[in-house]
């Protein structure tokens, strides 16, 4: 498995506030036994992670999700059949918790087991901790350019930094605004027409109940920039029929799906080529039954197009059941891609700079231009 298959997933005609197009995907069936559910944590600071016994990760963790595959919470059997609550959820009124809040305290782990056929993950946090940990050890060889401090402690402390959803132009307002179609299950989110986001879900009710937290995701710094700064996104008109003359109903319906089926064709073709397209690097985190949690890298190649790290939940076939995905800046994908050159060349300086087609002196320079002074001797 390298790259992501979304089998069973259709787009939707595109929704677009301002910069904003939200295209909306759906699916023709739920996927079976698995659902999500949201675990909301109280207060929006600072997140702890206990990685190990001497690591933690820090960040801004508003909720976890449940993955359950216990087949107890499956939507209804035919019509008048009985569903059963969402996990964490409560019986009230239209000020009750739709989510189970916890207290903030440090979690332990990125995914941990919960009770029954269940498992909490924090949702987007276990693709970055995967970028962030990328060649963490730091140098493997004394070679004489590593100072001290790299060759004892690696990169820590290693730092990244997102902007809050709620922090990205126009994002807030078309969650909002837009509708929710009956039979989706994820969307995928553009600023500028740059894909920002993608999100998936296994049944469209776990999907509305987690439409609105994509407000509290991290989103990358380019994503930022483009909400501030750049145009508004193309709206493209809808002409059902062209030339042809409709003549009833039936007619009419043709035409429009004839018009969605070109609109499907259109966006895998253009917009979601850059994640579909590329070739990841999966890491499997936990195995659930017929299901995996995977979190994945790109190849953190330079060639000027959009990459995003990310993490997924597939079935037994490789389907994505589940997707979150974070674009990275141009600046994190070049860092990206001198650690996998270092790591590459055994963290030999020579060996990577003729790998990069540079020089020694130039490729200290990039090092000090990622932020990877600390690893030189004379810290930079």
């Amino acid at each position: 498995m390298n790259r992501l298959e979304l089998t069973g997933l259709a787009a939707r005609p595109a929704q677009v506030w301002g910069g904003v197009r939200l295209v909306p995907l759906v699916r023709e069936a739920p996927v079976a036994g698995l659902r999500l559910h949201r675990e909301v944590y109280e207060g929006l600071g600072a997140g702890v992670v206990e990685l190990g016994p001497r690591e933690r990760y820090l960040s801004y963790i508003p909720h976890g999700l449940v993955a359950d595959w216990s087949g107890e919470d499956g939507p209804a059997a035919g019509a008048g059949g009985v569903r059963s609550a969402a996990y964490g959820t409560q019986f009230g009124g239209g000020d009750a918790f739709r989510s189970l809040p916890l207290p903030p305290v440090p979690h332990h782990r990125m995914a941990k087991r919960r009770p029954g056929d269940r498992l909490r993950f924090l949702p987007l946090h276990l693709a970055l901790e995967g970028y962030l940990a990328l060649h963490f050890g730091g140098p493997s060889t004394a070679w004489e350019e590593w100072s001290r401090t790299a060759l004892r402690g690696g990169l820590s402390p290693r730092a990244e930094d997102a902007y809050l959803g709620l922090s990205v132009r126009g994002l807030g307002d078309a969650l909002r605004v837009f509708e929710i179609h009956p039979d989706q299950c994820g969307v995928m989110v553009y600023v500028s027409d740059a894909l920002a986001a993608a999100f998936v879900v296994p049944h469209p009710d776990d999907y509305r109940l987690l439409h609105a937290s994509l407000v509290e995701d991290l989103y990358g710094e380019l994503v930022h920039q483009y909400a501030l700064y750049g145009p508004p996104a193309a709206e493209v008109p809808v002409r059902i029929g062209g030339e042809e003359h409709i003549r009833d109903l039936g007619g009419l319906r043709a035409a429009a799906l004839a018009l969605r089926r070109e609109w499907e064709e259109a966006h895998d073709t253009l917009f979601a080529r850059e994640l579909l397209d590329a070739s990841y690097t999966f890491d499997r985190v936990y195995r659930m039954k017929a299901f995996t949690l995977w979190r994945f890298l790109p190849p953190f190649v330079r060639d000027g197009g959009g990459q995003h790290i990310g993490e997924t939940i597939t079935d037994h076939e490789g389907r994505v059941a589940y997707l979150k995905t974070f674009r990275l800046s141009d600046a994190q994908i070049r860092r990206g891609h001198l650690l996998r050159t270092l790591a590459a060349a055994d963290w030999e300086p020579a060996r990577a700079a003729d790998a990069l087609g540079a020089s020694r002196e130039e490729l200290l320079r990039r090092m000090r231009a990622a932020g990877f002074g600390a690893l030189l001797k004379g810290g930079g």
